[in-house]
């Protein structure tokens, strides 16, 4: 089986939303989904940690680092509802 990826499992993750959202699944089926995108998101949110820590220790290594907070709307993201 093929490493997960985290552009994969948004892919995968925006899939299930669609499904959800199109409300034609079954209960069964829809809480199923749920629960895989619910271990989707846990993955993401882990590879995005994992990936902030890498950045910052970079930017300790090279001496330059000036921690600020991250808002991803001042970047063009939009806020999901």
């Amino acid at each position: 089986m093929a490493k997960r990826t985290f552009e994969s499992a948004l892919g995968k993750l925006e899939k299930i939303t669609e499904e959800l959202e199109n409300g034609e699944l079954s209960l069964d089926k829809s809480l199923k989904k749920f629960d895989e995108g619910i271990a989707l998101v846990g993955f993401c949110n882990s590879t995005l940690t994992e990936a902030k820590a890498k950045v910052e220790l970079l930017l300790e290594k090279q001496g330059s680092i000036a921690k600020s907070p991250f808002n991803e709307l001042d970047h063009g993201d939009q806020e999901l509802s």
